[in-house]
């Protein structure tokens, strides 16, 4: 489970807590009028009123738990790509992913970022067995720029000697 996923669950269910609570209140707000005709109390356009906006914050609250839900789902199938792409990866770059000198973007799941290089990235190829980096003109950083190009480098070499 990603720390993305985990956040996401925790906040699906803190907005359902938060409904719940929401939607008591209401029924509490409801059982109150003890079934009198409210045309014929004092406030009873304010009370209809007011159970209106109830109404209103109860369909708010429920569409953000149907948003969460959503991006819950979505998470979920990001991963799953990322872990069908992982399975056939070359094993250079999977030993790589292993060990912690790759990450993989789930987003794009044959893109690759070397931890602790901003934006750079290592691209592998469809169909060919090679890959290519996008961006390194944009690192400002001369230790970055190395770390990348040896990262780069070995990847390329070891993944050129598997073909």
């Amino acid at each position: 489970m990603s720390a993305r996923l985990a956040v996401l669950e925790a906040s699906l269910t803190k907005k359902q807590a938060h409904f719940d609570a929401k939607l008591s209140a209401h029924f509490a707000s409801v059982a109150s009028a003890n079934g009198q005709p409210l045309n014929d109390k004092r406030n009873g356009a304010k009370t209809l009123a007011r159970w209106e906006d109830q109404n209103a914050s109860l369909r708010r609250a429920n569409e953000g738990i149907a948003r969460t839900e959503n991006a819950i789902e979505r998470e979920r199938s990001a991963l799953a790509r990322a872990a069908v792409v992982a399975d056939t990866l070359p094993a250079a770059i999977a030993a790589r992913l292993a060990d912690g000198s790759l990450a993989q973007w789930r987003k794009h799941p044959t893109t690759f970022f070397v931890p602790g290089v901003d934006k750079a990235r290592i691209v592998l190829l469809d169909g060919a067995k090679q890959v290519a980096h996008r961006y390194v003109s944009s690192i400002t950083d001369p230790e970055q720029r190395r770390v990348f190009a040896r990262a780069f480098n070995t990847l390329s070499t070891e993944i050129r000697g598997e073909a």
